[in-house]
């Protein structure tokens, strides 16, 4: 016979209940616990990707939903957490943006998977966009150094 679930507390904070609200946001596609989920609060037999708590603050690492401003993200997110924080400050990490039509799903990529395989992003009217850094000149010492770069992280610090 099992009791009645305990919450999973952190430092006086419901991990379980935050991972909730933040999930329930409409902005929110869902939590991303990082490439190779480094993002994470750790739990007896278990973990909650996407959010670190600290003394002073509570990380959310987000994937976000395709039209939807960061700035909403945030607001969104700190509205629901506002009786869950236990006083600290609720930091936004947008990590990704969901493609338009894309089903709610927690991003996981393996960490065996090359970073070469990245898409580029592909812009509104379907053209695709790289970003490249200029190549050095060849010879000794020197070497390209152009690759394509793919923003990964939005971060809104609440004003004080």
């Amino acid at each position: 016979m099992s009791g009645p679930e305990v919450p999973a507390l952190v430092d006086g904070v419901d991990v379980d209940a935050v991972a909730a609200a933040v999930r329930g946001c409409p902005a929110v596609d869902d939590l991303d616990g990082g490439r190779l989920g480094e993002v994470a609060t750790y739990l007896p037999g278990r973990r909650v990707p996407g959010i670190r708590i600290s003394d002073d603050r509570i990380e959310v690492h987000v994937r976000g939903v395709w039209d939807k401003p960061v700035s909403l993200i945030a607001e969104q997110i700190r509205g629901v957490l506002a009786t869950l924080n236990g006083g600290r400050i609720i930091d936004v990490v947008l990590t990704d943006v969901a493609e338009p039509g894309q089903a709610r799903a927690q991003l996981s990529l393996p960490a065996t998977e090359p970073a070469t395989t990245a898409m580029p992003p592909v812009l509104a009217d379907g053209t695709v966009e790289e970003w490249t850094t200029p190549s050095a000149p060849a010879g000794p010492g020197g070497g390209s150094s152009s690759a394509v770069t793919i923003p990964t992280a939005a971060e809104i610090r609440p004003s004080s």
